[in-house]
């Protein structure tokens, strides 16, 4: 129950209000985006893991990068949007049309995108140009690597069902993810705002 509990938190991310020291105010729809689209990936479930038991892999999410202590604030979010950009790529290919629900995928297609808009608009607010080179070193491009390891995987695997349910599940554990990385920008946020 826990688990599932996070992974329905994970996308609350930076939505802490007007006075929050990252500058940007994510809309409530962003949060109710969030919750809808890990929401999505369970009902997308079309195989029992325990069947895919033997196309189980350790992918490599860089736990410690993006978790860990040492992200700024426009860090955690160039990493939350590579994290969201990502798992749209992987969900708009037509590979990935062929495995999934069509109006399942449709519905995560347009949350996920839904979400890139809203990060979209804080990362403008956020970042200035001297952080535009964060998308390319540090924890966003250990996010990228692990993303690509996940593509090579479903390519060896010959994009199989039960290779996307693998992917499906590793989707909705990296997205829970962040729900750490959430609360360490909501105690900075709370240590920045206190008197």
């Amino acid at each position: 129950m826990a688990f599932v509990l996070s992974l329905l938190m994970a996308p609350v991310l930076v939505s802490y209000g007007p006075g929050g020291s990252l500058g940007c105010d994510l809309s409530q729809n962003h949060v109710l985006a969030g919750r809808k689209n890990l929401r999505l990936l369970g009902q997308m479930r079309r195989l029992s893991p325990r069947f895919c038991m033997q196309d189980r892999k350790d992918f490599a999410f860089p736990q410690e990068m993006v978790e860990g202590g040492q992200l700024q604030e426009a860090q955690a979010l160039s990493v939350l949007h590579e994290m969201l950009q990502q798992s749209f790529n992987l969900f708009h290919t037509e590979r990935s049309s062929a495995a999934w629900d069509t109006t399942l995928l449709k519905q995560l297609r347009t949350g996920l995108h839904q979400q890139l808009d809203d990060l979209d608009a804080c990362l403008g607010q956020v970042m200035g140009e001297e952080d535009s080179g964060l998308g390319r070193t540090g924890p966003t491009l250990a996010v990228k690597r692990y993303f690509q390891g996940i593509h090579v995987y479903l390519k060896e695997k010959e994009y199989s069902d039960c290779a996307w349910e693998i992917v499906r599940v590793e989707i909705m554990r990296s997205l829970s993810s962040s729900a750490s990385l959430q609360e360490r920008l909501r105690m900075i946020d709370g240590d920045l705002n206190s008197p």
